[in-house]
């Protein structure tokens, strides 16, 4: 990835460090400092970084990462985000639960609309939050685009120049479905910023979340004659994502994590509903439907496979989403809409355990008592495991790996050969290549190579 240098030597933010150790040491996704720890998947990333490519020139997009848990799926997921906040996109993300769906009733398909809109971050607001930076940017730009061209502020001339550009945009989203109301609602939140009336402002924010839960309120707020519900979330979503581009960012990106809460659906008639949401959503992005949109969802196998249960039991999505007859998965092909994470080399592995043996380091201010061969050792005695030549995880690679770290630094006469229990000499499978040069090199933990 462009933002990652793989050349340079970089001390790692002691406010970043401290959150992806903690987040390592817990087997959970860091939210932040995603690449310090990146490792591999070179060619997934290629071709998710492709698809925003088209979704910058106005396309719409749609991928499945499909692995197991602990494969890197969150993990990825994390490093496209912090990429495409870097490179000029909004970014909203969420995981499904019992609570948050795709369709449902009871509110289910609204949270999980109410939760992306409070996670839609820009690369000034990468945390979340951002709609209300987003629309002041938006506004303040014009502005300053009116300014430049030679009008005098505070003039009618400027004012009606700002006006023209505001509704220009605006009026750009009166044709999608709901583009009436979002656009009322937009023309309103410039208003009241023209006024100062933050009473208005917040009934816009609130709408645009999806907070109103009448339709009466928000017309009495706004005289606006809908709200976002469980039916119409999605089609605010694309709105976004046309309103994003028309005031300068490069597109929407949308995450949606934890799939499999859709498979455990014991209802066959919600979860179908849910599936065809998916189907309408894949028709939309494919077929020009959904402009500057991109939408990528985290799921495992059986999420996806089963045929009963999975998104194989849908047969339109069967169709659209099943290998072809001549993909038996002996070639890589990433340009289908499903992406199988594969298990990551032993020499990757390797990689990995070495990037972080210098992360604890740098977090802890110590010098591991790690010699020669001691990641190599823990490494082959992690696949010597019964399955885990295939099943074996990057989480928990680093779970156990960790746990040796933490007890080398509370206990100094522990010694790492006595913990793992096994020889520190590996011997390379026939035909395998040496680690990466990152992977090879001795250990320093003042040398974090990014």
């Amino acid at each position: 990835m462009e933002y990652i240098n793989t050349e340079a030597a970089a001390r790692v933010p002691k406010r970043i460090l401290s959150q992806l150790m903690s987040s390592l040491s817990a087997g959970v996704v860091p939210r932040a400092g995603a690449p310090y720890i990146a490792i591999g998947r070179t060619e997934e990333i290629a071709a998710l970084t492709s698809d925003l490519s088209r979704v910058a020139e106005g396309e719409g997009a749609m991928r499945f990462l499909i692995g197991r848990y602990g494969s890197g799926k969150s993990f990825l997921i994390q490093l496209l985000r912090g990429y495409a906040l870097e490179h000029g996109f909004v970014t909203a993300d969420c995981d499904l639960s019992t609570e948050r769906r795709l369709c449902g009733t009871s509110g289910s398909g609204l949270a999980t609309y109410r939760e992306l809109m409070r996670n839609l971050a820009t690369k000034s607001s990468p945390d979340g939050g951002a709609l209300p930076q987003l629309l002041a940017r938006w506004i303040s730009d014009i502005k300053s685009s009116v300014a430049a061209s030679g009008k005098d502020v505070g003039s009618a001339e400027f004012d009606r120049a700002v006006k023209k550009r505001i509704f220009d945009v605006i009026r750009e989203l009166e044709g999608g479905v709901g583009g009436f109301d979002f656009s009322l609602v937009l023309t309103n939140y410039y208003d009241a910023c023209e006024d100062g009336d933050e009473d208005k402002k917040s009934a816009c924010l609130r709408w645009l979340r999806g907070e109103f839960s009448t339709k009466t309120e928000a017309k009495a707020a706004l005289r606006v004659g809908s709200i976002v519900n469980d039916d119409n979330w999605y089609d605010e979503i694309k709105l976004t994502a046309r309103l994003a581009a028309g005031i300068g960012y490069r597109g929407l990106v949308v995450f949606i994590d934890e799939c499999v809460n859709l498979y455990k659906i014991p209802n066959r008639i919600s979860r179908e509903n849910n599936y065809e949401k998916i189907l309408s959503m894949y028709n939309d992005t494919l077929e020009g439907r959904a402009e500057h949109l991109c939408l990528v969802f985290g799921g495992t196998p059986q999420f996806l496979e089963d045929r009963r249960r999975g998104l194989y039991s849908y047969e339109a999505l069967r169709g659209r989403l099943a290998e072809g007859r001549f993909d038996s998965g002996e070639y890589k092909n990433m340009i289908g809409p499903v992406i199988r994470l594969r298990r990551l080399s032993d020499n990757e592995l390797l990689a990995l355990v070495l990037r972080v043996t210098a992360l604890h380091a740098r977090y802890y201010e110590w010098t591991p008592r790690i010699s020669d061969g001691d990641p190599e050792a823990f490494v082959r005695a992690s696949l010597e495991l019964a399955g885990a030549n295939i099943m074996i995880t990057p989480r928990e690679i680093i779970r156990d790996y960790i746990s040796i770290l933490n007890i080398l630094y509370q206990n100094p006469e522990a010694k790492f050969a006595d913990i793992i229990g096994t020889s520190l000499t590996l011997t390379p499978a026939a035909g395998q290549s040496d680690p990466d040069e990152t992977a090879a090199s001795a250990f320093d933990p003042n040398d974090i190579v990014i």
